[in-house]
């Protein structure tokens, strides 16, 4: 029934005859069995079906974290449609032009907001599902009785995921199956995932990380579940003696690393720390295994590749790098078209089955960043060494071109953050009369009382005066997203004017 379906398939595979077996409980879920979860999705799949979804149609899903959730995300797959998931956070204004470029079938939002998003639907149907499972797709589904699952390929779509839009429009990554089911079994795999794990999921289910990667993999694995709403520093600590792994993203290891009952002893059942979606400061990482004797296991993607580096399970964790390709993935560090040496810094490309199909409706911006051969052009600008470890030094269009010199903004924020009272740091190029842009770096302080002045004497025998920051502003806190990536370009906007 399930091989039809190539993504259905490989994630129910691992629990076929282990229907009893729980695969998520957590403080505002209780016990839900692999039964449940995927009879759930096969009535949600009928539901859509109802509605008139048919294979490739789109299905947009603007809810809170729930499994309820995560059954519409297995059963648009079952339909044979193409699942698109919105950040509850965003606005009805960027919604509309979610809806109107991916053009949804269904389109499914909290009841809370319903009214408001009446209008922006268009003419998709309009279905309400809130964070506990309750609404008119839930009451819907709950009328359904099983479901045949539509044959795909494994080539087809299977979701759209919009990236975050720093620049310019969001442009929608068209994943396929195989996209998505080739890179789980590799992470599961790679990291040793079984059915013996427990894994605390704190992640939202809007993103790659927490949909694509924590929930695939689990399910791959034939894993337990504890199921988070989200960030809860009492809850996961509540659940580590119990659990095996966690995936988090930085914020996640700073916060638990301010609460004194981590401890050696409450991680002791642990096996995997896992971090990703922004970079993790060497100090975290250095802190984490002080206090926990574990080392935090850093990987990098994007919402176009999923995963396409890691550390090693079993071998060194280098912090400050983002480890070596997984299996099955190249990569490699361009510059002018030309691969550069060892160790030398430029624009880092990936290829292999986890890389998306190009962007959706968008043919001009795939054709710029999917060479023909299959290679992606990431952005982010890296190096590699001997060892074939990838660290990454910063976004391409965060580069700043000063008087004609290039500045890598990591290479200054590294220098920045060693220093005592500092926390972390951004720096950003904004534009400057006579050198064109001018390196500009916000600093946030531990506490201690720390000023530019201080800042900018530290570096001035550190650096040559080209990098050196004009300007050094102190602040409480940098802009993130929901995924706790620094958002350059807010700052950027903020200090604009600074030497206009």
């Amino acid at each position: 029934m399930y091989d039809a379906n190539p993504l259905i398939h490989h994630l129910r595979a691992a629990t076929i005859g282990r229907e009893a077996v729980v695969f998520a409980t957590g403080p505002d879920v209780g016990t839900v069995s692999y039964a449940d979860l995927f009879a759930g999705a096969e009535r949600m799949a009928a539901s859509l079906v109802s509605r008139g979804v048919l294979p490739g149609d789109r299905v947009a899903a603007q809810v809170d974290k729930s499994l309820t959730a995560i059954e519409l995300y297995l059963g648009t797959v079952m339909a044979g449609a193409v699942f698109l998931p919105l950040n509850p956070a965003y606005t009805d204004t960027e919604v509309a032009y979610f809806i109107g470029d991916a053009t949804p079938r269904v389109f499914v939002c909290d009841p809370a907001r319903v009214d408001r998003l009446r209008t922006v639907a268009g003419e998709a149907a309009l279905m309400t599902l809130d964070g506990h499972g309750n609404g008119s797709l839930a009451d819907l589904a709950a009328t359904q009785h099983g479901f045949d699952l539509v044959a795909r390929d494994p080539s087809d779509l299977a979701a759209i995921l919009y990236t975050s839009g720093t620049t310019g429009r969001s442009k929608g990554a068209m994943l396929s199956h195989e996209n998505l089911y080739s890179n789980s079994l590799t992470l599961r795999d790679y990291w040793q995932f079984t059915s013996d794990d427990v894994l605390i999921h704190a992640l939202p289910i809007f993103h790659t990380h927490g949909l694509f990667v924590a929930t695939n993999v689990a399910l791959l694995a034939g894993a337990q579940v504890v199921f988070l709403p989200g960030f809860d520093a009492e809850a996961i600590l509540a659940a580590m003696p119990s659990s095996t792994a966690l995936m988090g993203v930085p914020t996640f290891y700073t916060r638990l690393l301010a609460d004194p009952r981590l401890t050696p002893e409450l991680a002791a059942n642990m096996r995997l720390f896992i971090s990703g979606s922004a970079p993790l400061l060497v100090e975290t990482h250095e802190n984490w295994e002080e206090r926990t004797g574990h080392r935090i296991l850093e990987r990098y993607g994007m919402t176009e590749t999923n995963m396409s580096s890691s550390n090693p399970y079993d071998g060194d964790r280098i912090a400050g790098t983002v480890g070596q390709p997984l299996p099955g993935v190249e990569a490699r560090v361009m510059k002018d078209d030309q691969a550069v040496q060892l160790g030398e810094i430029g624009v880092l490309e990936v290829r292999g089955p986890n890389v998306f199909q190009g962007y959706w409706q968008m043919p001009e911006k795939t054709a710029e960043e999917l060479r023909p051969d299959g290679w992606f052009i990431t952005g982010d600008l890296a190096k590699i060494d001997d060892k074939g470890y990838v660290t990454i030094v910063g976004r391409e269009k965060d580069l700043v071109i000063t008087g004609g010199f290039n500045v890598y903004p990591k290479e200054v924020e590294s220098l920045i953050d060693d220093l005592p009272g500092v926390l972390e740091s951004a720096v950003i190029g904004v534009p400057h009369p006579d050198f064109g842009e001018a390196v500009v770096a916000i600093v946030i302080p531990t506490g201690h009382d720390i000023s530019s002045e201080a800042v900018s004497t530290a570096l001035s025998d550190q650096l040559a005066k080209f990098k050196q920051p004009k300007h050094i502003e102190v602040m409480a806190a940098l802009p993130r997203n929901t995924m706790g990536k620094v958002q350059k370009k807010a700052l950027r906007e903020t200090f604009a004017e600074l030497f206009s």
